[in-house]
């Protein structure tokens, strides 16, 4: 599966010898597609996953109360026709050092939400806010970054379905009564550029004895806030808008929607580069 990968690296090391040689020993050249191959199938998985989660976390700065973004992404150009099918990721990125904490491969005949877990215990994220999309919204996954001293903010789809509409329901007769039924943090955000205008209105809800009705509440290791975030989006004349719902263990409306914002980064810090 390397190999038509391989020399592509062998071309970007002679395009880049005279920056190499910088700090790197090379009496012989860029090596062979064919030595980068021999190198690549010797390294052990496990072992080089090890090594490299230990070097980050010397070389990352402290990520304490930093977000930390959990996403799942298919590896473009991963499928292999002789192997099977595409390579989907599990990757931690710390939404500040702009640097990627650890990866899991998601197993064949499997998918993300094994892998989850599998990552958050490989991590020191004691004091930090994961934020997962709706695949990662499971009792057991809050139950593991509490476990471990972190908090959560989980987008919350209909894949929770009884928690998911009573959410719903929550906001919704919160707007028909004006925002007065419970009480609620509410935070706005404008932004302007590239022929754009973006706006973001979130409210919260952190009311234990609101919460406590919403079915399977109980359930979730310390949900302290329910959220909705309604976006809208102008481009030219074209306005586009979309509620999004969360649950954390965090409160305060400006604090959600931060980390929430933090969180949509990823397309444009790690998936897109």
């Amino acid at each position: 599966m390397w190999g038509r990968y391989l020399g592509d690296v062998e071309i970007l090391g002679e395009s880049r010898q005279a920056w190499f040689q910088e700090f790197l020993e090379l009496p012989n050249g860029i090596p062979s597609h064919d030595t980068f191959n021999r190198v690549f199938n010797r390294i052990k998985p496990d072992e080089y996953q090890e090594c490299f989660i230990n070097w980050i976390s010397s070389a990352s700065q402290s990520i304490s109360g930093q977000v930390i973004a959990i996403v799942g992404k298919v590896l473009r150009r991963s499928h292999d026709q002789g192997v099977g099918a595409a390579i989907d990721m599990v990757s931690a990125w710390a939404t500040a050092n702009h640097l990627v904490l650890g990866q899991v491969k998601v197993a064949e005949k499997s998918n993300e939400i094994t892998a989850i877990p599998q990552l958050l215990r490989t991590l020191e994220i004691s004091g930090c806010i994961i934020t997962i999309d709706a695949m990662g919204c499971q009792t057991e996954i809050a139950g593991e970054i509490i476990n471990q001293e972190a908090d959560y903010v989980l987008a919350l789809k209909d894949n929770q379905g009884q928690l998911f509409e009573d959410v719903q329901l929550l906001f919704d007769d919160l707007e028909d009564n004006h925002y007065k039924a419970y009480a609620c943090d509410y935070h706005k955000t404008v932004n302007k550029g590239h022929g754009r205008i973006e706006i973001r209105e979130c409210w919260t809800i952190s009311d234990s004895e609101t919460l406590r009705h919403l079915r399977c509440f109980s359930r979730w290791e310390k949900l302290m806030t329910v959220s909705r975030i309604h976006s809208q989006r102008w481009i030219g004349d074209e306005k586009s808008s979309e509620d999004r719902y969360r649950i954390a263990s965090i409160t305060g409306a400006k604090h959600v929607l931060s980390v929430v914002r933090s969180h949509w980064g990823i397309e444009n810090q790690l998936h897109w580069c």
